[in-house]
């Protein structure tokens, strides 16, 4: 039988999570969270945690993550149909009535999976074959290393135009059925369909829950007529009801702890969204098409303003354009989008490549609100140095807002967008910046005045403050520590070191570090995740912000995407090295100034000096010859 969304939401709504996993995992309350002992592994320490705002589970020590179905799937082996019977009898919501047609639906969607999934396994084994030795050369290319391609299950289609529909027919698949699937393509002029993706890099298309639906390929042929190609419309796959990514987006949304609210990224391509992940970002792509009115819904069940990153070229802010003319008549209270623009007209993944992981999020981070975006927008359409260009952009403004449903909302967003119309247009002289009363429900300021919604955009002086709050910690260990808060193990050697205790020479940071280092010699085993909750549960969470967008500013080589761990600890390990031998010349120099008896004295003190401003330079420009 098969569920729709609705019945399954339904369900969901009546069960809470840490009710029904407490029957047989021990919970205790902790904060908006549920703790417990994993029942997937054994352990001393528990890692296992339940919450039920989100209506998710995740398991640190296994690393298994989902909803109440997935629970059941997990523990007691059930199919996913048997999970949902189970948890509908428990919520007492009767199952739907058999459909004979529904099922044989289902039974023929089935069987097209069980070939998209054959396929998916087919392509990523062609991948390690000779035949793929090109298409490992591009990933090795494009930074994307051996180890990330299962994570993503990419393959390779070779160019053989049956090889694919060899192996499946092999396998017992029928010609229509993979044709059906989206597999192979039946000629309109008749003859013997071929397989549909040849010479191109694979990357397959899952649904919500993770399952292939679909593949989309990237051509190895430069003269190829289509650089990427999608899969066609299936009784899988329906293009405009799918988002790239999503399942490996959901995953990370559920590993962040209760009190943080990470972000959900719109990107344009694969690599884009893959870049993304392997920076710890939950993010998803359209699929070769503006994003539709079914896709931000489907992001809008997971985060209440998704953050759409388009690239800064022209076509990537025609995209962007699109995508909020047609979210503009969709947006609620609490649903609504953000607009994030990568620097010097990058992709995420050249930003993950050039400049690593820690850059791509503090450039993510940097979002414009919608209504500042779509003021923005029309602002600029054409210079407003007429009367009639003026009116012109006051009426867009108004016809704008006015394509909202939510009646409330267009309220609000008429008066925002006219208050920064006034502003922008403002008199010489007259402050541009001064505080407004806040907009309360039905447009009237306190005491019966027309009121503008509250100006959401910081100050110059704001700005400024916060610039030189990113400044104000050393980038050089903001990028040390930024890298143990990514592998704590990195301290095992320096536990007991005082200079790390000492922040790695920032003052800032020394709490944070002490805090690492309590943590590390307490617990048992400490992955990143674990040591990011702790920290957040501490009131480091700014911190650890401010320390990541000092980071980026370093240029540490190991906080480059591209660098196995062996190398990253190693160049930690060195440039530690001369942090502590740097602190230890500082107080030597120090010494020698108190002590100054002779020119012998001047001479010693001159050749510290210069000894530790050439360690400086090396530190700075992370030197790795001998100084």
């Amino acid at each position: 039988m098969r569920f729709d969304d609705r019945f399954i939401d339904e369900i969901k709504s009546r069960l809470r999570p840490s009710d029904v996993i407490g029957k047989t995992v021990k919970l205790q309350k902790r904060g908006r969270e549920y703790v417990g002992l994993s029942p997937f592994t054994k352990e001393k320490t528990p890692s296992f945690y339940v919450n039920d705002d989100k209506g998710h589970f995740f398991d640190f020590s296994s690393g298994k993550n989902g909803d109440l179905i997935t629970f059941l799937q997990e523990t007691e082996r059930l199919s996913f149909a048997e999970a949902v019977e189970r948890l509908a009898a428990e919520a007492g919501v009767p199952l739907p009535a058999p459909d004979p047609q529904s099922a044989a639906q289902e039974k023929q969607r089935q069987g097209l999976s069980d070939w998209v999934e054959l396929a998916a396994q087919w392509f990523e084994a062609e991948l390690k074959r000779p035949s793929g030795q090109a298409a490992r050369a591009y990933l090795d290319k494009r930074a994307l290393p051996e180890s990330e391609w299962s994570r993503f299950r990419l393959g390779f289609a070779p160019s053989g135009r049956t090889a694919l529909k060899d192996y499946l027919i092999a396998k017992g698949a029928k010609p229509g059925e993979l044709v059906e699937a989206g597999l192979l393509i039946a000629p309109e002029e008749g003859g013997a369909p071929y397989d549909r993706f040849r010479d191109r890099i694979i990357f397959p298309i899952a649904d919500g829950r993770g399952r292939v639906v679909s593949f989309g390929g990237r051509a190895m042929d430069p003269q190829a007529r289509a650089k990427y190609l999608n899969g066609p419309e299936s009784p899988l796959f329906h293009k405009g009801n799918v988002l790239y990514g999503l399942a490996e987006a959901r995953k990370i949304l559920a590993a962040a702890p209760a009190n943080e609210h990470p972000p959900l990224v719109v990107v344009e391509g694969y690599m884009d969204a893959i870049a993304c992940h392997r920076a710890g970002i939950a993010a998803v792509a359209p699929l070769g098409t503006a994003l539709t009115e079914e896709q931000m819904e489907l992001m809008w069940r997971h985060h209440p303003e998704p953050t759409l990153s388009f690239d800064g070229d022209r076509a990537g802010k025609q995209a962007a354009w699109r995508a909020m003319d047609r979210a503009l008549p969709l947006l609620k209270p609490g649903k609504s989008f953000r607009f994030a623009l990568v620097e010097g007209g990058k992709d995420a993944d050249d930003v993950l490549r050039d400049q690593g992981p820690v850059a791509l999020r503090t450039q993510l981070a940097a979002t414009t609100p919608f209504v500042e975006a779509l003021f923005t927008r029309e602002r600029d359409l054409e210079t407003l140095d007429t009367p009639e260009r003026r009116a012109g952009l006051k009426a867009r403004l108004r016809q704008a807002a006015a394509t909202i449903a939510d009646k409330d909302l267009a309220q609000a967003y008429r008066d925002d967008l006219l208050d920064r119309l006034n502003q922008h247009f403002a008199p010489a002289g007259q402050p541009q910046g001064q505080a407004r009363t806040p907009w309360t429900p039905g447009g009237k300021r306190r005491g019966g005045h027309q009121a503008a919604w509250i100006d959401p955009r910081p100050t110059p002086e704001g700005k400024a403050a916060a610039a030189r709050l990113a400044r104000s910690l050393d980038p050089i260990a903001s990028a040390m520590a930024a890298y143990a808060l990514r592998d704590p193990g990195v301290l095992d050697e320096h536990l007991e070191d005082e200079f790390t205790a000492r922040g790695f020479g920032e003052p800032a940071i020394s709490d944070l570090t002490k805090e690492i280092i309590h943590l590390r010699l307490e617990a048992e085993h400490l992955d990143s995740e674990a040591l990011a909750r702790h920290l957040a549960s501490c009131g480091f969470s700014t911190l650890t912000t401010d320390i990541d967008r000092a980071a980026s500013q370093a240029s540490a080589p190991f906080m480059k995407s591209d660098v196995t761990l062996e190398a990253c600890r190693s160049q930690w390990s060195q440039a530690f090295a001369r942090l502590s031998r740097l602190a230890s010349l500082d107080e030597a120099v120090g010494t020698a100034k108190g002590n100054l008896r002779g020119r012998s004295d001047m001479v010693a003190l001159e050749r510290l000096k210069g000894e530790r401003d050439a360690l400086k330079r090396a530190i700075r420009d992370w030197d790795t010859s001998e100084v």
